[in-house]
């Protein structure tokens, strides 16, 4: 496949906050950074470096040339000042108000080492009952809330080597049957750093993580064997034919106690048709696996489908159509987008943790597409004018899970919508709906911009029920990324 690593993975890098609307935000400022950054590091780049950069291969030309020896770190600055409040649903608390102070530095040294660090900080306005303190103290009670002062670190960019550090967001491992599509940051109140680590050697690729680098949560790992380069040595072209063994397993001790649970998954993948030219590439791949949950028989479940790889200048698009057959409690992509509520309470008309909840024998189809287009070619940036990320699985005994979100830009990128929705167990009674939005626009040369956010949010209780809130935020920001 174009990418060792699954594209979502590589967008998860770019997100980080509270709160769905929040996450885009971060993503907006990130990417708008990156544009900063490679302008500065265009400044700085001596003529030499520039002509070196016209005469090696046309992939090699898109990255900007930089001189190591005498570039220095660019860095960016940004601060956000915004009310922030917080209201009840159905009844349920009662409304709070905050004002939301966030700084962020970023400094980047390339592709090959990056760094961001910032966090929001509510000061409590007005509400939270008697005892309430200045800050809002669910923000930071735990060791794993530290966490979320790392927005983003890495070290070896897209290499098959690398390291990153930072909120998870859409993370997929590898073949994503046992984790898919998956935030840590569902839980309101709870906001870790994850890990995530990749290496080769010879044949095998592998990739690890934990979903909580300061407390015992998710931890798991994939290993992926090229088998035409164990049987007939390394391929013009790697990952041709590949089988992959993957594991997860979740303490429960972060985040709020839950169950533990373990996921073991048996994958193959064949690629059937590959086209690549300079500048466009296509791949199909069919693929089918097995997966249960050891020590607990009769707990299985096995899948069959095709995925699709295409890439252009101005057009990304990856989908997948898959089959799935699920066998005494064992679904795949149960660790995924509802997860880190569904360990406290399963949407549906049963009350209780996933680990514990009798997951219906059947079979279901799932799909997923994620899109990404503009106009024009943009260097390799991650900003694009439109993105599209959305999955769909429909299971033959009634229920519908859907996880999407949209963004856009317009006005010479100076205008942005982003939209986001999550619907679990549709059909069914119990379903639960989660869905948030935001819109910034950009002026004075877009050193300065004004934003807005809304949303519905889900808070795991100390009885581990679910307890329904909105939140709505307004203000303003600047920042050195233009």
């Amino acid at each position: 496949m174009f990418a060792r690593r699954s594209w979502a993975v590589v967008l998860s890098l770019l997100f980080s906050g509270t709160g769905w609307a929040e996450e885009n935000a971060a993503a907006h400022r990130w990417e708008e950074m990156e544009a900063a950054i490679r302008e500065l590091e265009a400044a700085v780049t001596p003529e030499s470096a520039s002509e070196d950069a016209e005469a090696r291969p046309d992939e090699e030309a898109l990255l900007p040339a930089t001189s190591e020896s005498t570039s220095p770190w660019p860095n960016v600055l940004s601060m956000e000042a915004t009310t922030w409040t917080l209201l009840p649903r159905r009844g349920a608390g009662g409304a709070e108000g905050f004002m939301q102070v966030e700084p962020m530095v970023a400094w980047d040294k390339g592709e090959w080492l990056r760094l961001n660090l910032g966090a929001p900080v509510r000061l409590r306005l007005w509400g939270g009952g008697e005892g309430a303190g200045f800050v809002r103290k669910e923000d930071w009670d735990t060791l794993s809330d530290w966490g979320q002062l790392v927005r983003l670190f890495t070290m070896g960019g897209d290499a098959s080597d690398s390291v990153w550090v930072g909120m998870m967001d859409g993370y997929s491992l590898l073949s994503g049957h046992l984790v898919r599509r998956y935030s840590n940051r569902a839980n309101p109140d709870y906001h870790p750093a994850g890990v995530v680590g990749t290496g080769t050697l010879g044949p095998v690729y592998a990739e690890g993580f934990v979903s909580d680098l300061l407390g015992a949560r998710l931890m798991g790992a994939e290993v992926a064997l090229d088998v035409q380069h164990a049987l007939f040595g390394r391929p013009p072209v790697s990952g041709r034919y590949t089988l992959a063994l993957s594991a997860v397993h979740d303490w429960g001790k972060a985040g709020g106690p839950s169950t533990p649970m373990t996921l073991a998954h048996l994958d193959g993948t064949a690629v059937v048709l590959r086209r690549w030219s300079k500048d466009k590439g296509l791949e199909l791949h069919v693929l089918g696996g097995w997966g249960g949950r050891p020590g607990e028989g009769g707990a299985w479940g096995a899948v069959a489908g095709l995925g699709v790889e295409a890439v252009s200048p101005t057009l990304e698009v990856r989908a997948r159509l898959e089959g799935r057959l699920q066998r005494g409690g064992f679904r795949q992509g149960a660790f995924g987008p509802d997860y880190e509520l569904s360990r406290f309470q399963v949407a549906g008309p049963s009350a209780v943790p996933l680990a514990e909840a009798s997951f219906p024998e059947g079979a279901s189809a799932y799909g997923e597409v994620i899109l990404g287009w503009d106009a024009v070619l943009l260097n390799g940036m991650r900003r694009r004018h439109l993105f599209l990320s959305l999955g769909v699985e429909t299971f033959t005994w009634g229920r519908v899970d859907v996880d999407g979100r949209v963004e856009a830009r317009f006005l010479r990128q100076d205008l942005s919508l982003g939209l986001r929705g999550q619907a679990t167990g549709m059909g069914q009674a119990g379903a639960r709906y989660l869905v948030s939005g935001e819109a910034r626009w950009r002026f004075l040369g877009g050193r300065l911009y004004a934003m807005g956010q809304g949303g519905t949010l889900l808070f795991p209780t100390m009885e581990g029920s679910l307890r329904p809130g909105a939140f709505a935020a307004v203000g303003m920001g600047v920042d050195n990324a233009r």
